[in-house]
């Protein structure tokens, strides 16, 4: 969570490519937040695209963050709660859990939001995983601290 997100977030069929950050001096640090820029893609203009905030956040062992203020319409998602879990299962050797909730309100588009959560989304953060296991075996490191 800690990592430049620009390197995780690389983009993928509608999904755009995230550029950088702002106002995000105080990263990392529970009730605050990060202005998310993207480049342009089939579904975003591209710029200022959602805001992230970390919601609780337990030093080497869980975050919880939110991803909301969306600056363009998202199939009626109002918000992204996603959770990251760490166990230390021996030296060197770290089960990442990652799980997410997307909030919508828009019961009409219930089945939409569905099958787009069970089939893009899904395969779009199992590419995001893989590119924080990727960073993790290269030691990127941190720019937040």
């Amino acid at each position: 969570m800690l990592c430049d997100v620009s390197k995780v977030h690389t983009g993928f069929g509608i999904m755009p490519k995230v550029t950088h950050c702002t106002e995000d001096e105080n990263w990392g640090k529970p009730g605050y937040s990060k202005k998310v820029f993207v480049a342009t893609s089939l579904s975003q203009k591209g710029g200022w695209a959602s805001v992230d905030k970390v919601i609780e956040r337990l030093e080497n062992n869980y975050w919880k963050i939110e991803v909301s203020n969306f600056q363009s319409w998202m199939l009626g998602f109002t918000r992204f709660e996603g959770e990251w879990k760490t166990t230390e299962l021996e030296t060197n050797k770290i089960l990442v859990e990652y799980t997410y909730t997307l909030h919508s309100n828009v019961a009409l588009l219930y089945p939409l939001n569905w099958l787009f959560t069970n089939t893009f989304w899904k395969t779009y953060m199992k590419r995001v995983i893989e590119n924080v296991r990727q960073m993790a075996y290269t030691n990127e490191p941190y720019i937040y601290e």
